[in-house]
């Protein structure tokens, strides 16, 4: 309908000329404003909304909408369309952050639009710009400006002064997208990192400058910063431009940066900067002189710099699974150590450098080439059909052997059921019959138990003293071990290819007796702490040069087959209840005596791990109850929980002479005990504390003295696990569990267990020794894999998928 025939000489109401004037011009353009000025304009002729309605070709809804916009906000009413609470700026970084973290199916571009007022478009939108989408093959995208490079991208360090802060991220071309993590850092992660960083901003104040807590990247106030743009507005001056020009804090932190990650783009990405030179308008340098050729860069226009930062922890956190919670607590405390600084021990800046991250250290591409050539790579597997699979393989697995009729009766399946699951493993050589067994009516019954050599598994041990492997098979029966001495000090990326290569001879020599399609995968048990979302040594003790070490990840850089890694006492527990079968089929704990002495916990029908996968620290538990404690309260830690150490130490002063080394021998020093029998070794070495034992079981008393004294330490810990936890079964196993001193440790535990727990009435707590051989934890690795695979549970542990070999 043309303009002319709207707006001819007819009447227009009380439209003040003014506003027909507007109302006319709007219709002529066209557009969207067209048909809210035509609506006015007909009205005011006179015109009912249904022949409005018809003459637009709009619905009767729309013409009553526009007339009531007219009437209760005249032109601004038409010029601005309503956005129901909506608003009006949105910041890019909080939809990322909400998109990443939120709990399962509740990122969904609906849902995030729905808790941020947010259409859905605009929120589809965001996550295209990024490249957070399901279905999206590459790498995120991150629009700084310059973007970065379109790889996948690590939250490497953050650089904290009082006139800057710079986050570096790396990237690594030509990898492919990462599989998302298993585990996310949480919102309260992030939300202790806000506070640790909002004390370190109100200390950096303190200390000589301001940053612009509001600034974003689209433009700010007077007198604050854009971090975005780069670009700073303040007061006259050139104090501050100066005195950042001289500093060279940044320049050496990058430098170190680069020296530390060689491997890894580094990109220096501004987040805020104070100073407040005499040119205002200006951009910050993208190309300073810092050495590495680390690139620089300023936030997304559309985000503020403390929602990047938290975008940009989500996305490091959700992609890589070496990114886990450990990482961003160990930079809200070097920010908190920053904020908390004393005036005679100044903190110049925070310079939080992360450590290496998966792959760094020489896991080049002939690596992977290598390892995807092997034959126990396991791609022939296929996945477990379903739990109640898990649930017959157990129940024949306890019993050795059993018939199907004893299965149903003893897991409440139906006999139907029961001969369909044990008719699918048989087919798959899980299960084998054994001779029928001859029934008082009926047909004879043939019973089923596993077939030892339908799978296989690798177990590592890592020791401060020496590498164990052992390959073993679904009976925990050992194919082969082998194994590889090793000291603290070797370089870190020699003694990854060192335990990769003990792991590739292990498996050359086992490979007649190992199916191909039946190798399951590897495990690996470490001394504690560890982190296993990151896979990552925390602080193992005598192996200071291996802390933050991401083992994990790089040693499936090295074997294309699932690998585990478990805390060394906590790997134990899993071969103890895999290979115990009935015996262990109820609630234990597992003391590891091996370098300090730890705990395996098997409650409630599985491996219990807590909430960090480092359940079972011993040591504390043992000064707690002893009452052995600093002067600041800290708990002491005890020599009693390091028995290669501490036995032969306390056979020294009950008696026991330092002699001369034999001519010849590798020991520098050695022990003569009352009787004339020597020590081999020096003392708190492993041959010493053997020598110990070997004293201790002919019946040197300063020996014997010794040992007790460990063993009672060790049991008052025993007695808070059994008051704690209520249970009646403890395990005593590891490398320095050795036959000689065994009767002391069994007769010292069992009596303060069962003679001084608070229950003592009501239960007999029994103490047994491990069903596992000398080589408990690398056993116990490779049952890890059985363990996770095998067990039925409705809640598995992530990351943990179940695979069978096929047939």
């Amino acid at each position: 309908m043309s303009a002319e025939a709207l707006h001819d000489d007819g009447p227009v109401g009380s439209l003040p000329p003014e506003h027909r004037a507007v109302l006319r011009r709007w219709a002529e353009e066209g557009g969207p404003l067209s048909t809210r000025a035509s609506v006015v304009l007909l009205a005011a002729d006179g015109l009912r909304d249904a022949e409005i309605s018809r003459r637009l070709g709009v619905s009767r809804q729309t013409v009553g909408s526009w007339r009531q916009r007219w009437t209760s906000a005249g032109l601004d009413g038409l010029e601005h369309r309503p956005r129901t609470g909506r608003p009006a700026t949105v910041d890019e970084a909080e939809v990322v952050t909400r998109t990443l973290l939120a709990p399962g199916g509740s990122g969904a571009s609906r849902a995030v639009a729905r808790e941020l007022g947010l259409s859905h478009a605009t929120v589809a939108g965001i996550r295209r710009r990024w490249r957070l989408g399901p279905d999206e093959a590459r790498a995120p995208s991150v629009p700084t400006r310059p973007p970065l490079p379109g790889a996948p991208v690590w939250l490497m360090g953050l650089y904290v002064d009082p006139l800057r802060a710079v986050l570096l991220a790396g990237t690594r071309p030509g990898s492919a997208r990462p599989a998302a993590a298993g585990t996310v850092i949480g919102t309260e992660v992030l939300t202790g990192l806000d506070r640790a960083l909002e004390a370190a901003l109100t200390a950096a104040k303190e200390r000589g400058a301001e940053p612009a807590t509001t600034a974003t990247g689209a433009g700010a106030g007077a007198g604050s910063v854009t971090g975005g743009a780069g670009t700073a507005t303040g007061g006259a001056g050139t104090g501050t431009a100066r005195g950042r020009s001289a500093d060279r804090g940044l320049p050496e932190y990058l430098a170190e940066a680069s020296r530390s990650h060689p491997d890894l783009g580094l990109h220096a990405i501004t987040l805020w900067d104070s100073g407040d030179g005499p040119d205002t308008t200006v951009p910050l340098p993208v190309t300073p002189p810092y050495e590495g050729g680390v690139t620089h860069h300023h936030i997304p226009a559309r985000s503020t710099w403390r929602t990047f930062l938290r975008a940009m922890v989500a996305l490091d956190s959700t992609s890589h699974p070496e990114s886990s919670r450990r990482v961003y607590l160990d930079l809200a405390a070097e920010l908190e150590r920053y904020a908390t600084a004393r005036s005679d021990r100044p903190c110049a800046a925070v310079r939080w450098l992360r450590e290496n991250v998966a792959g760094h250290l020489g896991a080049d591409q002939a690596i992977g080439a290598t390892a995807r050539n092997q034959s126990w790579s396991g791609v022939n597997q296929i996945d477990l059909g379903s739990f109640n699979e898990c649930v017959v393989i157990e129940t024949v697995r306890l019993s050795g052997t059993i018939t199907r009729g004893e299965i149903a009766h003893r897991t409440g399946l139906t006999q139907q059921s029961v001969s369909r699951i044990a008719r699918s493993l048989l087919d798959r050589g899980i299960l084998i019959e054994d001779a029928q067994r001859r029934a008082t009516s009926g047909k004879p019954r043939t019973p089923v138990r596993l077939c030892g050599t339908a799978a296989h598994a690798l177990g590592i041990h890592i020791d401060p003293e020496v590498l164990t492997a052992v390959v073993i098979d679904l009976d925990g029966a050992i194919v082969c071990t082998r194994t590889r001495p090793v000291t603290a000090d070797i370089d870190p990326a020699e003694f990854v290819e060192r335990v990769a290569a003990l792991g590739r001879e292990t498996l050359t020599e086992a490979r007649g007796s190992v199916r191909e399609d039946g190798f399951l995968g590897i495990g690996v048990a470490v001394p504690g702490p560890v982190d296993i979302a990151s896979g990552t040594v925390l602080g193992p003790p005598l192996m200071s040069a291996w802390g933050d070490l991401p083992l994990l990840y790089l040693l499936k850089d090295h074997f294309p087959c699932p690998v585990l890694m478990e805390k060394d006492s906590t790997a134990a527990a899993a071969g103890e209840r895999w290979i115990g079968r009935d015996r262990r089929a109820r609630d234990f704990a597992y003391l590891y005596l091996g370098t300090g002495v730890g705990t395996g916990l098997y409650l409630n029908g599985d491996i219990y791990r807590g909430i960090s996968a480092n359940a079972g620290e011993f040591g504390q538990l043992c000064a707690i109850a002893l009452g052995r404690v600093d002067k600041d309260g800290r708990p002491e830690i005890l020599p009693e929980c390091n028995p290669p150490v501490s036995v032969p130490e306390l056979a020294v002063r009950g008696g026991m002479r330092p002699v001369p080394a034999v001519p010849g021998s590798t020991a520098s020093g050695g022990i003569t005990s009352g009787g004339g029998a020597s020590v081999g070794g020096t003392s708190g070495s492993t041959a010493a504390y053997l020598a110990v034992g070997e004293a201790a079981a002919a019946g040197d008393p300063a020996a014997s003295a010794a040992v007790r004294e460990v063993a009672q330490a060790v049991g008052r810990g025993a007695l808070g696990l059994v008051d704690l936890l209520d249970i009646d079964l403890i395990v005593l196993g590891g490398p320095f569990f050795t036959e000689d001193v065994a009767g002391f440790y069994l007769d010292e535990i069992t009596r303060t267990v069962n003679e001084f727990p608070t229950a003592r009435r009501l239960r007999r707590v029994e103490v047994e020794p491990s069903v596992l051989s000398a080589e408990a934890a690398a056993v116990g690795a490779a049952s890890t894999i059985f363990h996770a695979t095998f067990t039925p549970r409705l809640r598995g542990r992530e990351g943990r998928a179940r695979h069978l070999p096929t047939g």
